[in-house]
């Protein structure tokens, strides 16, 4: 009991108790005018969200209301635990070239059991306090993988934009376009209209009204227009949610969305590929692993940018740590309601500032507002058509690609960060966004080594006019080493050594610009004095910083007489050589102590 009383009051100092952001809104106080505000905040991010939460379902490769049930679960739970003020979290097209896969291959009880997984590894992530590594991931990543994912959502959506007949559902993204331009004479005059319209629609309204949001008006008008295509119509037909979506109650089969809340149900329960049941076992959490990882990885760095850019609208200051753990506990329960894989969605959150959101609680509202839309507008959404619904991700896709900056970044860029971005981008198109990520950061972690290997230089000082306190005795080279010593670049520091003269006597280095070293560098640098002992050659390591004074106490480097000097100042060291050579100190320079 104890121990339990301990560990809760260590978790304020580690700052891991839930909902900061909540309870600093109470703390500094909520009434009734911030509640009004969060509640008209919530009803509009919820006809944003309304819409999106289906379409990147069916994108996704599951029914449309488990989008809805992903955003009322873990939209209304991230917000209560994290740490980001405004943000709304819930399924986004980020996902969709992971989920897409997913669901095609394992079925919707894969998807849940893989979003399960990548909840448990968030909620590891923040306990690490990993929030604050997110950042340290390059530009050219996030921009190529990011234009990658939405080039393929774009080419997800042709489907159902042109009507077209696909058969099967190929999971990679040449297969798919081979696919779809076989597809191209299987096009529906109704649906390429109802799309087109939807779309010109889309594109028009925030020229008329900023504060209306253009899905509101574009997709019930597509509804209209479908209606009286099919009606007044000769042979056109449109495809909507009713007419490709059903669902089962008391064994008769209904068409369209359910009308009601999310119920409880076990992941690995639900349907697996093809309607079989999903089989259970070590070789399928084995096989999820990966997709998992890439679904927790992505979902961090969408959810803690999200909240910077919030930070940015509001003049807030979200806590990345707390937000992980949220967003990882949201994940985790989601997947028992029918939710799947969530993340911090950018354009809801930005509906949700702009529409003055003053706590999380405008978040909870949201989830609220698309519960009551479920349950009593469920007949109503099932007359969508899928068509205007390709159309609102073809809007998404192009507003996340952010084709100016793209290009500008080809344009203005060096040439190795442009190769980091057009290998993300090639990558995560032609294989998957988890080797578009991996490749893009090692191969800029491969070239941010090689430039820090440019970054540090060797001199030599012997033969430069300098102060009388740095004058050497014949037979000592005096080198200065500037710059930071990591794997990168220990090696080149170290490789003038190899051009030392026979005669020489003792090596002095001059290491006062060298802030840190890591242990790769260390274990160059002792090589190099076993080296030079072997010739009996003095080293003198002097204007030793902190941080290289912890590794080498750590590697137990002692100074050793006659073989190695260890000192804080270039001048010391010059003295000590002197005194361990026995050669005579120049005139107005002190001898050593």
């Amino acid at each position: 009991m104890k121990r339990y009383q301990a560990t809760l009051g260590a978790l304020p100092k580690l700052g891991m108790l839930p909902g900061p952001a909540l309870r600093e809104v109470f703390r500094k106080g909520y009434g009734k005018q911030d509640l009004a505000h969060d509640l008209l905040a919530g009803l509009v991010v919820a006809v944003v969200a309304l819409p999106l939460s289906m379409a990147l379902a069916i994108s996704s490769g599951v029914a449309p209301q488990y989008g809805l049930y992903t955003a009322i679960v873990a939209g209304c739970l991230v917000p209560l635990f994290g740490g980001a003020r405004t943000q709304v979290t819930g399924p986004t097209a980020a996902f969709v070239v992971i989920l897409a896969p997913i669901s095609a291959r394992y079925g919707l009880g894969g998807l849940l059991l893989a979003s399960l997984m990548a909840g448990a590894i968030l909620v590891a992530f923040g306990i690490a306090r990993l929030g604050r590594f997110i950042e340290f991931i390059p530009h050219p990543v996030t921009t190529g993988f990011t234009a990658g994912i939405a080039t393929v959502i774009a080419t997800l959506q042709l489907k159902d934009f042109l009507g077209l007949r696909v058969p099967g559902a190929p999971e990679h993204f040449l297969e798919r376009v081979a696919a779809t331009a076989r597809a191209l004479p299987s096009f529906q005059m109704g649906d390429l209209a109802v799309g087109v319209f939807t779309l010109l629609l889309l594109l028009a309204w925030p020229r008329v009204s900023a504060r209306v949001p253009p899905a509101l008006v574009a997709l019930p008008a597509a509804a209209v227009l479908a209606i009286l295509l099919a009606h007044f119509g000769d042979g056109f037909h449109v495809a909507t949610i009713a007419s490709r979506f059903h669902y089962i109650v008391n064994g008769q089969t209904m068409a369209g969305i359910p009308p009601f809340p999310p119920r409880p149900l076990w992941p690995w329960a639900a349907s697996g590929a093809g309607g079989e049941p999903l089989v259970l076992s070590f070789a399928l959490f084995k096989t999820l692993v990966p997709n998992a990882f890439a679904i927790a990885v992505l979902g961090a760095i969408e959810s803690l940018l999200c909240a910077v850019v919030a930070d940015g609208m509001s003049g807030t200051r979200h806590d990345p740590d707390a937000e992980l753990l949220a967003l990882g506990v949201g994940n985790l329960v989601a997947p028992f309601f029918g939710g799947f894989a969530a993340t911090g969605a950018l354009a809801r959150t930005t509906f949700n500032v702009r529409s003055g959101a003053r706590s999380p609680l405008a978040a909870v509202f949201h989830a609220g507002f698309l519960l009551l839309a479920v349950v009593a507008f469920a007949p109503a959404l099932g007359m969508l058509p899928l068509a205007s619904m390709a159309a609102l991700l073809l809007t998404v896709a192009w507003r996340m690609s952010e084709i100016k900056h793209f290009t500008h970044t080809l344009r203005a860029a060096p040439k190795s960060d442009v190769s980091v971005l057009l290998a993300c981008y090639l990558c995560t198109v032609v294989f998957d966004m988890v080797v578009g990520v991996s490749v893009g950061i090692m191969l800029a972690a491969l070239l941010l080594m090689n430039r820090m290997a440019e970054s540090v230089s060797t001199r030599s000082l012997t033969d430069t006019p300098h102060h009388t306190d740095h004058t050497v005795p014949r037979g000592v080279v005096l080198y200065e080493v500037a710059g930071p010593l990591f794997f990168g670049a220990a090696q080149k520091a170290i490789n003038v050594l190899e051009s030392l003269h026979e005669a020489t006597r003792a090596v002095v280095f001059d290491i006062t610009a060298v802030p840190v070293m890591d242990f790769t560098a260390l274990v160059a640098l002792e090589s190099a004095i076993q080296k030079l002992h072997k010739r009996n050659v003095l080293v003198v390591l002097a204007g030793v910083q902190p941080q290289p004074a912890r590794v080498f106490a750590k590697a137990g480097m002692k100074a050793i007489p006659g073989k190695l000097v260890l000192c804080k100042t270039l001048a010391e060291g010059v003295a000590r050589t002197r005194d361990q050579l026995g050669a005579p100190t120049p005139l107005g320079v002190p001898k050593s102590a």
